[in-house]
C-alpha cells in the first residue's frame, strides 16, 4: 500500500478526484479497457512499435492505441490553444488598426496646424521644440487610451481567466509589457508626423490656408 500524487486523467483543467489503485487481477471485470504507461529513455517510435507487436501476439483482437505524453498534453489543451490563437489574431489586428489610427490622427493634426507651426518657428521655436510638442500630444492621447484600455482589460479578467492555465489574468508583468509595447507603438506611429512638422518652412506656412 502507498499514496501517490494527484492525477488528472481527463485534462489539466479538471480537478484531481479520489482514486484507489488495485492489482489488475483483483478487478477482472474492469479489464475490458485500461491504460498502461511505459517510461523509457529510448526513441518513442521504436518503443511503440515493440509494444504494438507484444499486444498483437497476446491478443490479435485487441485494437491498441498509443500516444506519447506530449500528444496527450496537446490534445487536452487543443480547444484552449485554438481560442488563444483567435484572441492573438484579433489582438494583432487591433494593434495594426491602432497604429494606423494614431498615424492618421497625428498626420491630420499636423496638416491642420501647419500655420501654427510656422508661426512658432518664425517666432524662434526650434525644430526640436516642434517635434517635442507633437510627440508630447501624441503620447498624452495614447496615455488616455492606455488608461481606458487597462480599465477595460481589468474588467475582462474573468473572461480571460477561463482561457488561461497556470497564468494569472492580472499578471503585473504582462500588463506592464503590453503598456510599454503600446506606448512604443504610439511613439513610432507619431514619429513621421512629428518629423514632417519640423520640416515646415515658416514663410510657406504663414501663407498656408
Amino acid at each position: 500500500m502507498g499514496v501517490v500524487g494527484d492525477v488528472r486523467p481527463d485534462s489539466l483543467e479538471s480537478a484531481p478526484r479520489p482514486t484507489i489503485y488495485v492489482a489488475l487481477l483483483q478487478r477482472p471485470q474492469h479489464t475490458y479497457s485500461f491504460t498502461a504507461v511505459v517510461r523509457t529513455d529510448a526513441d518513442p517510435t521504436s518503443v511503440i512499435s515493440a509494444a504494438r507487436e507484444i499486444v498483437r501476439n497476446l491478443d490479435p483482437n485487441v485494437p491498441p492505441s498509443f500516444r506519447t505524453f506530449t500528444q496527450v498534453l496537446s490534445a487536452s489543451l487543443m480547444a484552449r490553444s485554438f481560442n488563444l490563437t483567435l484572441v492573438a489574431v484579433f489582438a494583432a489586428a487591433a494593434l495594426l488598426l491602432a497604429v494606423a489610427g494614431i498615424y492618421g490622427v497625428m498626420a491630420y493634426s499636423v496638416a491642420r496646424r501647419t500655420r501654427e507651426f510656422g508661426v512658432r518657428m518664425a517666432l524662434g521655436a526650434s525644430a526640436r521644440n516642434v517635434a517635442r510638442l507633437v510627440l508630447g500630444q501624441a503620447l498624452a492621447t495614447a496615455g488616455a487610451g492606455l488608461a481606458a484600455g487597462l480599465a477595460g482589460s481589468l474588467a475582462l479578467t474573468r473572461v480571460m481567466q477561463s482561457l488561461l492555465f497556470g497564468v494569472s489574468a492580472t499578471d503585473p508583468l504582462t500588463f506592464a509589457g503590453v503598456v510599454a509595447l503600446l506606448a512604443l507603438v504610439a511613439l513610432v506611429a507619431s514619429y513621421v508626423p512629428a518629423r514632417r512638422a519640423t520640416k515646415v518652412d515658416p514663410m510657406i506656412a504663414l501663407r498656408y490656408e
